[in-house]
């Protein structure tokens, strides 16, 4: 299998838990017990973070600062701190879903899925 079609794969085992936190996010007239919003958000973010360490790996080869390719030789570092970046926004999903926060949780969400989707883009751009 070709990194692409590994991408491809991760990417698609991400849209499942992407939907649960766009169900999670959105506003809702009777919001459910903090603590099962807090479950279904630790379970979609770790979910979704598996999949793009994964991907990640696949696209620089591994290591944590490896080349993602002779066109894109920074894409490793690049993506390592993005996916820095994607498990702070998923603790402060986590944290604010916990807390009740419900206006908190979908601005962390948010967050979240842009980061998740820069990610997918600058791997696409470098395979």
């Amino acid at each position: 299998m070709d990194v692409a079609d590994q991408l491809e794969d991760h990417r698609a085992r991400c849209l499942p838990h992407l939907l649960t936190l766009r169900m999670v996010a959105r506003d809702m007239p009777e919001a459910p017990p903090p603590w099962l919003v807090a479950a279904d958000v630790t379970q979609a973010t770790k979910a979704i973070l598996t999949e793009v360490e994964a991907a990640v790996r696949a696209v620089t080869g591994g290591g944590p600062g490896g080349q993602a390719g002779p066109d894109s030789p920074g894409a490793g570092i690049f993506l390592s701190v993005r996916l820095s970046r994607l498990a702070v926004a998923a603790d402060g999903a986590i944290t604010a879903a916990g807390a009740g926060d419900f206006t908190q949780l979908r601005i962390q969400l948010r967050r979240f899925e842009t980061l998740t989707s820069a990610i997918w883009a600058v791997q696409e751009a470098s395979r």
